[in-house]
């Protein structure tokens, strides 16, 4: 165990002096039964897991892109004077490569769902799952309530992530419910870790942009490393009709040219000072400056998604920035503006 600790630490000095990326070429270990995303089992595990290709959208570094044109305009849209939040709500599972694979039925959108059937262990954990801080206070875990009692009941998202390295694959339902007849969700998202390719055009995912979740997701094994090497995933109350690759959907009416569309690009400052803030924090803040945020799902303003681990510390600090230490980037990448009816 102590070998294990100082290992990560080793490699949390490295990144965070520039000298080791986020992934650190290791063999990826034996994966022999679900692995819950809050242990020191799953740290190990990710900290050798190469999430989509290093020249993917995801783990591009996008300081030294310019500004879009209408960057001033898209945060005003945000809210410039609003703080920066975060929900503790996307958990996961790593599951073996032989974990037994369940029918999922779908309910909403089966004609943008990937078939199953799917590797959904016994102790999935269902989003908020075992914290409780989340926008949405009607889909938090209640008082007493069991991982399998939160399985089959409550509102909200209710995101389910599996993660299944051994087989390359990502897994991802929205509105997941286990019933007495199996698991349902309202659609199910396939993701190929090793080429990150995106969903089909005008498809969703589990996330309104049609983009994957767990990629984007904030860990506590890379804040230990000294920098979160990906972009993260944010929403805000209102988009417009389009998106930028590689989303793929948008979900919104509005055609206001200040909105930001789905996939917009969002990056901290380069000139804003993070040396005052606490070690997880500044982690987070160095991926934002070098990779950014992409506005994922219409939600509250400026919520970021973190894994709800116990084991993060200084959160709460993220409250002292605000929309304007922002910009948004123009990635080059084809976007979509919506014109048939919604």
């Amino acid at each position: 165990m102590t070998r294990r600790v100082s290992i990560v630490t080793a490699l949390g000095v490295l990144v965070a002096t520039g000298l080791l990326g986020g992934h650190v070429g290791r063999p990826l270990p034996e994966i022999s039964r679900p692995v819950m995303f809050d242990t020191r089992e799953a740290d190990e595990i990710l900290t050798t897991l190469q999430v989509f290709p290093a020249d993917n959208p995801w783990n591009q570094d996008i300081s030294s892109m310019p500004i879009h044109v209408d960057s001033a305009r898209i945060i005003a849209s945000i809210g410039a004077a609003k703080p920066l939040d975060y929900n503790l709500d996307m958990n996961f599972i790593i599951v073996p490569r032989d974990q037994v694979r369940l029918p999922v039925k779908v309910t909403a959108y089966p004609q943008e769902s990937d078939p199953g059937p799917f590797p959904i262990p016994a102790n999935a954990p269902i989003e908020n799952w075992p914290m409780h801080r989340n926008e949405d206070t009607k889909a938090l875990p209640k008082p007493g309530q069991t991982l399998e009692q939160l399985q089959r009941e409550g509102e909200g998202d209710r995101h389910l992530i599996v993660v299944d390295p051994g087989n390359g694959k990502l897994h991802e339902f929205w509105q997941a419910r286990r019933t007495d007849t199996g698991w349902e969700a309202s659609t199910a998202a396939t993701f190929d870790l090793r080429t990150g390719a995106p969903r089909p055009e005008r498809w969703t995912s589990a996330d309104a942009a049609g983009l994957p979740i767990f990629p984007a997701v904030v860990r506590y094994d890379e804040c230990v490393r000294g920098l979160v090497a990906h972009a993260m995933r944010v929403t805000v109350r209102a988009t417009r009709r389009g998106y930028v690759l590689p989303a793929t959907h948008w979900a919104s009416p509005l055609r206001d040219p200040s909105l930001p569309r789905m996939g917009e690009r969002i990056r901290l400052r380069k000139d804003f000072d993070i040396s005052g803030f606490p070690r997880h924090a500044q982690a987070i803040l160095r991926g934002l400056k070098k990779y950014g945020m992409f506005v994922a799902d219409n939600g509250a303003d400026w919520r970021m998604s973190i894994a709800p681990d116990r084991r993060l510390q200084g959160l709460e600090s993220l409250h002292k920035l605000k929309g304007s230490d922002f910009e948004v980037v123009d990635t080059g990448a084809r976007s979509v503006e919506g014109s048939d009816p919604f």
